[in-house]
Formats: structure tokens, C-alpha cells, sequence
């Protein structure tokens, strides 16, 4: 026989007479955490986030939103995943003077040139080369 939990869920999360609008109200009216008044902590928010921008912060904003040719042709044909295979090289000795050579890994790609997915194929998240 198997027993479930036999807690009432009024018994462990009692909510008084109080509705969700009634706490939002008032954690508004009293700026929360912040002690202030909560229409001037947002609108002090708000007067931060729309702070003015020098031109040298345009000119930076400017080629974040610039289209390049190689912007297009990454966005239309992206590379298709590469994946590693790492080798392990066991120590041995070489030539024929038998120089020992210590044990090493190395790392090579799977595909000797990068493969290219089709216009529209999307075969990796956003921002991935490799």
C-alpha cells in the first residue's frame, strides 16, 4: 500500500484575504526593496534607459547594426558543424636510432574543408563557426 502526502495545501501555503493586484499595489506604492516610491524608482528606470548617446557610442552602435557582405553570406550559407577527433599517440620510439617519443594527443577535424549548409538550412545555433 502506498501513502501520499496527507498536508492540507491551505495548511502550507496559507494566503490571507489579500489578492495578487492588492500586493502589487502595494509593493508599487512602496518602491519594493528600494525604499523610494515606486512611480519615481520607475520612472527614474526609465530616465536611465533613455540616456542620451554621445557620437562615438553611435558610431559603435552603428556597425552592430550595419549589413555586411560577409554578414549575408554567414547568414545564407553557414557553415556546417566540423566536429574535433582527438587522437591519442602512445609513446614510441622513431627512426632508426629509436628515439623515444613521449605519449601526446592531438586534435584534427573530421572534414578536411568546411561543408556549407544550404540557403534557409540552419544546421547550428546563432553565432557557431566550428
Amino acid at each position: 500500500m502506498t501513502a501520499g502526502c496527507a498536508t492540507d495545501a491551505e495548511h502550507l501555503m496559507p494566503h490571507g484575504d489579500e489578492t495578487m493586484h492588492d500586493l502589487w499595489k502595494e509593493g508599487t506604492a512602496t518602491g519594493g526593496d528600494t525604499g523610494t516610491g515606486g512611480s519615481a524608482a520607475v520612472n527614474a528606470a526609465r530616465s536611465e534607459l533613455r540616456r542620451p548617446l554621445s557620437s562615438s557610442e553611435m558610431v559603435g552602435q552603428e556597425h552592430q547594426y550595419t549589413r555586411t557582405a560577409k554578414d549575408e553570406i554567414d547568414s545564407q550559407f553557414s557553415r556546417l558543424p566540423n566536429p574535433d577527433m582527438v587522437m591519442f599517440v602512445y609513446p614510441h620510439l622513431q627512426g632508426s636510432e629509436h628515439v623515444p617519443v613521449p605519449g601526446y594527443s592531438t586534435i584534427f577535424p573530421f572534414y578536411t574543408t568546411p561543408q556549407y549548409a544550404m540557403p534557409g538550412e540552419n544546421a547550428r545555433p546563432e553565432g557557431r563557426t566550428r
